[in-house]
């Protein structure tokens, strides 16, 4: 057993250690959004291990009668100065153990240090350098190492809530997630609604997979934290009864009443609910209903309701008392989920972009971006102090007229700029109104994605009769006119062309064709 004394120096050497070692993590150079999340995911785990080793210095300190007992043994009396006998017995287990352990590693704290601070292939020797992430795992192809949110089955789950006014499209679903800090979440939908178990287990997924992303994302907060303060301060709220759209006495009375006569008028005899009490009144003179009545005299046991509607009376009271508990849940689900939401409306912003972009490319522009994101990223060189200096001054470009840049990542001249009329704007409504600079880029837009996709969304095809067509009423008008064309060529072919009969007389097509079917010809 190590002395308890050599255990705290060893302890707190360790603790400053991984301090420094915090420190270089942090002031590293962080140019991307992956680097930033790995290096802020070792500084987490430095965090952790500097925790748990403060704690145990803590717990060591407060054993003072081991502390005592090691100084006892330490100390010698004034007779006995030259006593050594405690000093050879403790050299005697030390080479004991690495007579028994000859392959223990003397460095392993400082192994464990190089292995947190390490940073792949610094030399750039290794061309087929390819570094092992586990960072990127904690994160799904959807969710881009945490720059995006994956919201797409907590979308479906909200579409699928009964009583809900409307089906929202993933979109909106978004703006109603970034117009949560206004307010509580999801205060859209009606009080019977968020009474409901689905929209219970609809907001427990949606909160765990909210808290786990933070997690993920911003592991150097303490989001644990700052849950537990949200959680105290919604049971105060809910206390002191601000919570007014989640009032539980007004949503259980109605839930019950749901629950009692909801599930509309039973049959016995037919064993089949009707929601509505003229349905019911109906089938009391049918066949089949008679039939079922003469059935039931007979048997001994008349069937059973399997809603459970027999003992009504004897369940309100637990009823209510279950509701008010779901009820309080779902509140609370849903104030902490509003609190998360907060944090990443940054992220939710990048989503709905992401998400719009998306929707203009067009099937090869995805697959080409799904092939670009599969490659490996380059591998990381260093670069020494001349080349970054020439990197920042080329970086540096004084371009005042706000010129385009040219192949080599300059200003292009000005002549060249007025040449191309590069400042003449061409505005095309049917790309929602975007600008184009300069009569090439406009002329080329007509084949592009943008310009295709405006021309599907008015049901229209992209030909060679529209373009140069920038309004939406000018390709309406213009596709109308090609309709009305066509009818008239087709019109004109069949009083145009003339066929002769074996007689020698010349018809036109129509006439020759009415003629042959009433067999004159």
């Amino acid at each position: 057993m190590d002395s308890i004394i050599e255990t705290q120096r060893q302890t707190h050497e360790e603790i400053e250690r991984y301090e420094t070692a915090l420190y270089s993590l942090l002031s590293r150079n962080q140019p991307t959004h992956e680097i930033r999340i790995q290096t802020e995911h070792k500084a987490a785990q430095v965090l952790d291990r500097i925790s748990s080793r403060v704690t145990a210095l803590h717990n060591s300190y407060l054993d003072e009668d081991a502390r005592k007992v090691e100084i006892g043994a330490l100390s010698a009396p004034a007779a006995a100065q030259n006593d050594l006998s405690e000093f050879y017995a403790r050299l005697v287990k030390v080479q004991d153990h690495y007579n028994k352990y000859p392959d223990a590693v003397a460095g392993g704290f400082d192994m464990e240090l190089a292995a947190i601070l390490e940073e792949g292939n610094q030399d750039g020797l290794d061309d087929d350098y390819e570094e092992d992430d586990p960072i990127s795992l904690l994160f799904s192809g959807e969710e881009a190492y945490g720059k995006y949110l994956d919201l797409y089955t907590n979308h479906t789950a909200y579409n699928n809530l009964k009583n809900i006014s409307k089906r929202l499209p993933y979109l909106q679903y978004l703006d109603i997630l970034l117009a949560a800090p206004n307010g509580l979440l999801h205060s859209e939908l009606s009080r019977e609604v968020r009474a409901t178990k689905d929209y219970e287990v609809y907001i427990q997924h949606l909160h765990d997979y909210l808290l786990s992303f933070v997690k993920r994302t911003q592991p150097l907060v303490d989001i644990q934290t700052k849950h537990q303060e949200a959680e105290v301060e919604f049971y105060q709220k809910w206390d002191d009864g601000e919570f007014v759209d989640w009032d539980e006495n007004k949503t259980v009375k109605q839930s019950v009443n749901t629950d009692g006569a909801g599930e509309g008028i039973w049959c016995s005899a037919c064993q089949k609910s009707y929601s509505k009490k003229t349905v019911y009144d109906a089938h009391l003179t049918s066949k089949k209903h008679m039939k079922a009545i003469a059935k039931q005299a007979v048997s001994e046991t008349p069937p059973q309701n399997p809603n459970g509607t027999q003992n009504i009376t004897a369940q309100p009271a637990s009823n209510a008392q279950f509701l008010k508990s779901r009820l309080r849940s779902s509140a609370l689900l849903t104030y902490l989920s509003t609190s998360l939401l907060v944090v990443l409306v940054p992220t939710i912003s990048e989503t709905k972009s992401n998400v719009e972009r998306r929707f203009s490319l067009t099937a090869r522009e995805r697959e080409q971006e799904l092939l670009e994101q599969s490659k490996p990223p380059p591998a990381p060189t260093n670069t020494s102090g001349d080349a970054a200096a020439e990197e920042e001054e080329e970086e540096r470009i004084y371009n005042p007229l706000k010129l385009p840049l040219g192949w080599d990542g300059k200003p292009i001249p000005y002549w060249l700029y007025k040449l191309h009329g590069l400042g003449v704007e061409y505005r095309c409504e049917i790309c929602s109104d975007h600008v184009y600079m300069g009569r090439k880029n406009f002329d080329r837009h007509f084949q592009e994605s943008r310009h295709a996709f405006g021309m599907r969304a008015l049901g229209l095809p992209n030909t060679k009769h529209f373009h140069e067509i920038t309004r939406i009423e000018d390709a309406l008008s213009l596709a109308e006119k090609l309709k009305q064309e066509g009818r008239h060529e087709i019109f004109e072919q069949e009083t145009m062309e003339e066929l002769e009969d074996d007689e020698g007389n010349v018809y036109n097509r129509k006439t020759y064709e009415d003629l042959k079917k009433q067999g004159l010809i």
